[in-house]
């Protein structure tokens, strides 16, 4: 028998849930059956995300499972909705990335752009980048001690022109590189050595993830829910957290602590990739 899920964003997990056999879309209830006061159905997996709003609370209240991507989201759903715990299950946002080599990728990402591949490259991209912390991101780079470093940034093309101007006060000369629309984004995780997200954002940055998949060492805030996946050194206490220029200084100079946080940040995102996050969801639907 097919069970019914139903979202409010659909994710790449959720593409993927949506090609099993046994899972299939909650129909959306049609005008007429709202007018002749038709029991109202309700989808057996609720996949949350975002506000809680009524409907929301409604779908939570009525699924026999209900996935969120956080343990963060799951303690605030469970202290605005009165359900039990084991009804509400966590799959992190999976990685989904045709891993390569890195060390080959940035000698050939080095080479087009024509910089030093000796370089440490510290990288951000998010899809709003201010709230994720670019200005942060910056003031972070530009108070850097160790010099051998080159900073890369992408985004779309309006937020990117909009960064151009704010960055004519920094002479950075050419330690930043500015890409707009980069089409191989998985190219820029695994070229790059540190992924930093000083984010103000509460929501899992998934980016997190595919950076330490990619062999990144990353930094991230406390308020962001991708820090229950990051080392506590790696953990920034806010956006505008000055301890972690030092933190990064000591890790750039240091190669071989480099190499380890890198692929020890490798090893756990192995956990968390589409294969993997499929495999629990199975599993979570087999108990409903």
């Amino acid at each position: 028998m097919q069970k019914t899920i139903k979202y409010k964003t659909k994710t790449k997990l959720i593409q993927e849930v949506l090609k099993l056999d046994d899972i299939k879309e909650l129909e959306k209830q049609s005008v007429l059956s709202k007018l002749s006061f038709k029991k109202k159905s309700y989808a057996q997996i609720y996949f949350h995300q975002g506000f809680f709003d009524d409907e929301a609370i409604e779908n939570i209240k009525n699924a026999k499972k209900v996935i969120v991507n956080s343990k963060t989201l799951k303690e605030k759903l469970l202290s605005k909705v009165d359900i039990l715990d084991n009804k509400v299950e966590v799959i992190y946002p999976p990685v989904d990335v045709d891993y390569k080599d890195a060390e080959d990728v940035k000698e050939q990402f080095c080479k087009k752009h024509n910089i030093d591949s000796s370089k440490v490259l510290l990288f951000f991209t998010a899809k709003n980048m201010k709230t994720s912390g670019v200005k942060e991101f910056i003031n972070i780079f530009s108070n850097l001690n160790y010099k051998y470093k080159t900073a890369i940034i992408t985004g779309d093309e309006k937020q990117i022109y909009n960064l151009k101007f704010q960055l004519k006060k920094h002479n950075f000369e050419d330690k930043l590189l500015l890409l707009e629309e980069y089409e191989d984004i998985d190219e820029l995780f695994l070229a790059s050595d540190v992924f930093l997200l000083p984010s103000h954002n509460e929501n899992f940055a998934s980016n997190i993830l595919k950076a330490m998949y990619c062999k990144c060492a990353v930094f991230t805030t406390a308020n962001n829910a991708a820090c229950e996946v990051v080392d506590v050194y790696s953990t920034m206490r806010g956006p505008e957290d000055a301890s972690i220029q030092f933190k990064i200084d000591a890790l750039l100079q240091n190669k071989a602590d480099m190499k380890l946080i890198k692929d020890q940040n490798r090893e756990m995102a192995k956990k968390y990739t589409l294969d993997k996050a499929l495999e629990k969801f199975n599993q979570i639907i087999s108990e409903v």
